[in-house]
């Protein structure tokens, strides 16, 4: 009976083995020192390898100058170079005299990492690099990243100039939710039309994943001696958006491929339950009420087992005149209580304003009465 049990138990004890070893081999196996990658809707880690020490992060650093410009609104500003930049890596060549956009700044950093675009676009907005950093490690707190600091705004080494992978990677979550970065980042070429003198130059993008990964859409390419090759990218499949980082990683390009093949056979598509009322009262209009539903289909890619529940969020009461179609309410979704996307409720019927509106149309106070009404509805 003992040889019986402890046979059982060897077997188990093997069982168990095989299942971490299978379970483990699934994970990919990177060459950056560093690394992590996100969900970029609700930051959650799928893969970590040493992703809070602390690192330099070269040119990755320009995420957060040129973010720190395209959220300023000031992209049209006109930039004058007072005086030839003299800054030592990969630069564009501006002149004493030159004239640009803060715009063709951006491109120029995003794609081509010119330092001295960053430079520039330092001292456009503080004067001196060294007081733009404070912006950016002001941006960088607000964002989260507790083990970031900002020294240059080139990303050339310097003393307390450091990062993480998973501070990297909120930046790039944060970056790649404006629209107007994402759309810089992403191309993979660019003309500059300098306003001063009359040239034209042409930026392309050193980010090779953009035309040999699947739904790569940025962000950053970097590299000095001593950080190694460093890489932030962004990726969409099916709608679902994740963010992959390496720091010193010798084979980041195939890193970010592995990452990403990895992490999207995590998800699957869902389709969540909705809870609609039948049918909302219309005032004001001979059709005393409308049916309603979602104005599209609400599958969402989210993690295998999670938990996804959503809400529906409308008036109780709605004016005349409705149109089919209008949209009367919103619909939340949510992962394991985390927002990843929403739609419009929307109305299925018409409802015209009916002749006798004067009849019908809510007083003053009626209008105040519903108001609160609606504050403290019950969410559906």
């Amino acid at each position: 009976m003992l040889i019986i049990i402890r046979k059982i138990a060897l077997i188990s004890l093997l069982l168990f083995t095989f299942t971490f070893v299978a379970v483990a081999a699934d994970e990919p196996t990177v060459s950056a020192s560093s690394a992590v990658l996100i969900d970029g809707d609700t930051l959650e880690i799928l893969y970590e390898k040493d992703a809070y020490k602390k690192r330099s992060m070269a040119s990755t650093t320009k995420i957060m100058t040129s973010l720190i410009a395209v959220e300023s609104g000031r992209l049209d500003d006109t930039v004058t170079v007072n005086e030839k930049p003299y800054i030592e890596g990969t630069a564009i060549g501006f002149n004493k005299g030159d004239r640009l956009t803060l715009r063709d700044l951006c491109y120029a950093m995003l794609l081509e990492s010119g330092n001295d675009a960053a430079l520039l676009t330092a001292e456009h907005f503080s004067k001196t690099e060294k007081a733009f950093s404070e912006l950016m490690n002001k941006r960088a707190a607000e964002i989260g990243m507790k083990n970031t600091s900002f020294v240059t705004a080139s990303g050339l080494d310097a003393d307390e100039h450091y990062t993480t992978a998973y501070d990297m990677a909120l930046l790039g979550a944060c970056a790649i939710k404006n629209s107007l970065f994402r759309e810089i980042c992403s191309a993979k070429s660019y003309k500059a039309e300098y306003i001063e003198p009359k040239i034209t130059k042409y930026f392309s993008n050193h980010n090779r994943l953009l035309s040999s990964c699947e739904g790569v859409i940025g962000i950053k390419t970097g590299f000095t001696k001593k950080s190694g090759r460093c890489l932030v990218s962004a990726c969409e499949r099916d709608g679902k958006i994740l963010v992959a980082v390496t720091l010193n990683a010798p084979d980041d390009w195939n890193d970010h491929k592995r990452l990403y093949g990895y992490g999207y056979s995590l998800y699957e598509k869902v389709t969540p339950e909705l809870n609609f009322p039948d049918e909302i009262a219309v005032r004001g209009s001979d059709s005393a009420v409308i049916s309603l539903g979602a104005c599209e289909d609400l599958t969402v890619t989210a993690l295998k087992g999670s938990k996804i529940t959503a809400k529906v969020l409308c008036s109780k009461i709605l004016y005349a005149p409705v149109n089919e179609g209008d949209a009367i309410g919103r619909i939340i979704i949510y992962q394991n209580g985390v927002k990843i996307g929403e739609s419009n409720v929307v109305s299925f019927e018409k409802a015209d304003i009916s002749p006798d509106y004067v009849i019908y149309k809510p007083t003053f106070f009626r209008r105040i009465a519903d108001y609160f009404i609606n504050i403290f509805k019950k969410e559906r």
